[in-house]
């Protein structure tokens, strides 16, 4: 049931409440008072009746009833028993249902009343009143009809009615439209509370009603101040997105049904998820069997720190915790690089301390002989030269992984300006060319007219063709030949060492530009090569925006491409 029409029936009940207290308190009254008038007239007319009574009790009959007749009531006249001397009867106009006077109670009441006025009520007749007084033969006793006074008071009542139902129906209307002006804003006030409720703009009423503006004002003033909360949640929370976004560890969260809530561009590409994938719940994420473990335990409340778990070709380091509202936060910390280059680290501290072991052990050696045996001058002098030997070989690959930490390391810059190729490429074989000559290997140059320059830092070059250059003289036997090439390539300048070698195998290509990596191993070491040469190449011309490669064939020979971008290009070759 609305409030209006409550406030309606409300207000009826207790207006019909109201009314019926009002009629049945004025309908009291009223024939109280009127009985009252009653009665005293009746007492007025005993004491005529008693004042006028013959002497001659035989005459009273004909005095009470000419009196009786004269003012419309009944005269009886009773001795100190109760018992009827004489009796006027009922006034013609009277409507009686019996004659009370018949119950022998009554007279003795009469008597017994002396001046108080008694009324008697019969079943089917009408209400009587009588009153008595001394005198006569004991008693003079006069009775009339209410009906009179009941037909008064029957009217008032009808009256009082036709007010009381006018006066519901005013109040009904007027509580109608009280109602109304109440329930009208109120109803108001509730869609703006749903507009709230839905993150819309409200629109709060006037009800010229105090109290309701009261509250009006409250909920103008609540949704300020939600407003202004919202706005922190939601610039807080946009922080926190952005920060939870720009981490590079991967943060998963999920709530108590396992159910992921957040996970950030990070956790995505760790696990191989794109941006708009559907993840599914945190049970069900993860494949390996150690990482299912780390989500069980702290599903079921327990913490995990720093657990080591590999999927697939990556490592991680998994943090996890539970929420205290249930469910998980998951840290993923990709420590895939890490490990790979605690692996290099632990390569090159093996390769460095290998590559040193041979002519330490060797320098060592012969020291130790010359210093012990003192041999014939002849065998010193060549024991000597071993220990030269070794030790530029020692001062070569100190000298190259020196190299090859300051260009790694970014210290190394390249200064370009124009190179000529060819005078570049016949400055890095003259270093070469003794042992050249002394097995036989031919030396050539083709430089296109359209490639003779290019722009480079000229030590780099001459760096690198020397790398190259010595790297094919050790592999290519007596009587080779080594050629050096330079020819345009998209936009840059393609230089090219080809040699007639032994060549690699398909299988050790991709790998040569490795630091200390070698196809053969053995040989590499006969020639006093320190495993770096290639390696150097590749980061020289890397730091020019440039590439390097490979292509060969057992038994086939080597081509080794090194390719440096034109001025202000660093595209590579088609």
């Amino acid at each position: 049931m609305t409030f209006a029409r409550r406030l309606v029936l409300g207000t009826v009940l207790v207006l019909l409440f109201t009314i019926l207290v009002l009629v049945w308190s004025a309908e009291r009254s009223l024939r109280r008072n009127l009985e009252s008038d009653v009665a005293h007239s009746l007492l007025r007319e005993a004491r005529l009746v008693r004042a006028a009574l013959p002497s001659d009790s035989a005459a009273w009959p004909a005095a009470i009833h000419r009196f009786a007749m004269e003012n419309g009531i009944r005269i009886v006249l009773l001795d100190r028993e109760g018992r009827i001397q004489a009796d006027s009867g009922e006034p013609p106009d009277a409507q009686s249902g019996g004659d009370p006077l018949a119950d022998p109670e009554v007279p003795a009441a009469l008597v017994a009343s002396g001046s108080t006025p008694v009324i008697r009520r019969e079943v089917g007749g009408t209400p009587r009143m009588y009153v008595a007084l001394p005198g006569g033969p004991g008693v003079v006793a006069l009775a009339t009809s209410l009906s009179s006074v009941d037909e008064t008071v029957r009217r008032a009542q009808g009256a009082v009615a036709g007010g009381a139902i006018i006066a519901l129906a005013v109040g009904g209307v007027l509580a109608l439209l009280a109602g109304r002006s109440i329930t009208r804003p109120l109803g108001a006030l509730v869609g703006a509370s749903r507009a709230i409720a839905s993150g819309v703009l409200p629109r709060f009423p006037r009800s010229g009603v105090p109290d309701i503006d009261v509250l009006i004002q409250a909920l103008r003033q609540m949704h300020r101040q939600l407003a202004d909360r919202f706005e922190d949640l939601r610039r807080e929370r946009a922080e926190t997105a952005a920060l939870v976004e720009s981490m590079t560890e991967g943060v998963i969260a999920a709530d108590g049904r396992g159910r992921i809530t957040t996970a950030n561009a990070a956790a995505r590409r760790l696990l191989g998820y794109g941006p708009k994938d559907n993840l599914p719940d945190l049970p069900e994420l993860f494949r390996a069997k150690a990482a299912r473990e780390v989500v069980n335990a702290v599903l079921a409340g327990t913490p995990v720190q720093n657990r080591e778990l590999e999927l697939s070709d990556s490592v991680l380091i998994v943090n996890a915790r539970p929420l205290p509202a249930g469910g998980a936060v998951l840290v993923l910390h990709d420590v895939t690089e890490l490990r790979r280059l605690e692996a290099v680290r632990r390569d090159f501290v093996a390769n460095v301390s290998h590559e040193l072991k041979t002519p330490l052990t060797s320098i060592s050696g012969y020291a130790e002989t010359i210093l012990a045996d003192r041999p014939a001058p002849e065998l010193e002098r060549r024991f000597l030269g071993t220990i030269v030997s070794n030790t530029r070989r020692m001062q070569r690959l100190v000298d190259d992984l020196l190299d090859l930490s300051r260009i790694e390391s970014g210290r190394w810059q390249p200064n370009s300006e124009t190179v000529d190729v060819a005078a570049s490429a016949r400055e890095a074989w003259a270093s070469l060319g003794d042992r050249a000559a002394a097995r036989g290997v031919e030396f050539a140059i083709e430089v296109r007219p359209d490639a003779v320059a290019l722009e480079a830092d000229p030590d780099a070059v001459r760096q690198v063709l020397t790398n190259l250059f010595d790297n094919s003289l050790r592999y290519t036997p007596s009587g080779g030949r080594i050629t050096f090439r330079s020819r345009p390539d998209g936009a840059g300048v393609l230089l090219s060492v080809t040699d007639t070698g032994s060549g690699i195998a398909g299988e050790h290509l991709p790998r040569i530009f490795e630091r200390f990596y070698r196809a053969d191993s053995s040989r590499s070491r006969e020639e006093g090569g320190t495993g770096l040469g290639l390696a150097i190449v590749k980061h020289l011309v890397e730091a020019h925006g440039g590439r390097v490669w490979a292509e060969s064939e057992r038994g086939q020979g080597t081509t080794v491409y090194s390719w440096f971008p034109g001025p202000g290009n660093h595209h590579e070759p088609a």
